[in-house]
C-alpha cells in the first residue's frame, strides 16, 4: 500500500474556540487514536490534498514535531454547505493488529455482456475489509470477465488475499445492465 507524509503540530488548547481559529488559518485539528494516549494536533489544509481527494487509500506517515507515527484516516468530517474539511481522525497501525478499511474495488477483464452492447454499472466503489497493516491491499481486485447481459456479480465471488472482506457478501459490486434499444431489439428477435 502506497504511504504518504504528512506533518503536524501540536494543539496546546482544545476545544471550540482554538478549533475555529484553526481553521481560519487554514488548518486542520486532528486526532491519533489507538496509541497509549491520543495526540491532539493540526496539519495545513493543502497536505490533505493527496490523501482524501482521491479514490486511492494510503497509509499515513504522520510526522508531529519530530515524531513519527504510522497510521490510516479512520473518519474525516466535511462543512455541510462549503465542504471545507473540519476534522481528521488517525488510527495509529500497531505490528500484528487487523484494522478495518475502506479499499477501492477495481474492475479485471472484459465482460462479454458489455462486448454484446450492456453497459457496466458500478454499484459498490469501496469494500470493507480487515487486514493486518502490511496485508492491507491498493485495491481489491473484481473480475468480470464472465459478467453477461443482464447478470451481475456480488461480493462472494470476490476471493480475498490475506485479508477479510465484511461487506455483505450478497451485495452486488456491478451489474450489466440491458439498454432499452437492445432490449427491443431482442423482442424483435424473438
Amino acid at each position: 500500500m502506497k504511504s504518504l507524509e504528512i506533518v503536524g503540530f501540536k494543539r496546546a488548547n482544545l476545544g471550540k474556540k482554538d478549533a475555529k481559529a484553526l481553521r481560519l488559518d487554514s488548518m486542520v485539528p486532528c486526532v491519533l487514536y489507538g496509541g497509549e494516549e491520543q495526540v491532539h494536533f493540526s496539519v495545513p489544509a493543502i497536505l490533505f490534498r493527496e490523501l482524501l481527494y482521491t479514490p486511492e487509500v494510503h497509509i499515513v506517515d504522520l510526522n508531529i514535531e519530530g515524531t513519527m507515527y504510522r497510521a490510516i484516516v479512520q473518519d474525516s468530517q466535511f462543512h455541510p454547505v462549503n465542504e471545507m474539511l473540519l476534522h481528521v481522525d488517525f488510527l495509529l497501525l500497531q505490528e500484528g493488529k487487523e484494522v478495518k478499511m475502506d479499499i477501492p474495488v477495481q474492475f479485471v477483464g472484459v465482460s462479454p455482456g458489455v462486448l454484446a452492447g450492456g453497459k457496466l454499472v458500478s454499484k459498490l466503489r469501496k469494500l470493507k475489509v480487515k487486514a493486518s497493516a502490511e496485508n492491507l491491499p491498493d485495491y481489491v481486485k473484481v473480475d468480470i470477465s464472465d459478467l453477461g447481459l443482464g447478470k451481475s456479480i456480488k461480493v462472494n465471488k470476490v476471493v480475498p488475499e490475506n485479508y477479510t472482506i465484511l461487506t455483505n457478501p450478497m451485495a452486488p459490486i456491478a451489474t450489466v445492465t440491458i439498454p432499452r434499444a437492445l432490449k427491443g431489439q431482442m423482442a424483435a428477435d424473438k
